[in-house]
């Protein structure tokens, strides 16, 4: 996997992308475990921030450590 876009050097689209490949939904939580780490949250959703620019990857991954 790439390094996650910079939210300097990006567009939000880029962002977002990055987060799909990232983190595809497989539709089967049992399995996957995705939506657990981000708290019931769809993994758009927990990184909406970093989607938006307002902050890092690191800095929106960190809160779900």
């Amino acid at each position: 996997m790439n390094a996650p876009p910079d939210v300097t050097n990006s567009t939000a689209e880029e962002r977002r992308n990055y987060i799909k490949e990232r983190f595809p939904c497989i539709a089967d939580c049992d399995m996957c475990g995705i939506c657990a780490v981000f708290h019931g949250k769809d993994a758009e959703v927990a990184y909406d921030e970093f989607i938006r620019g307002e902050r890092s990857f690191e800095e929106v991954s960190a809160d779900y450590k």
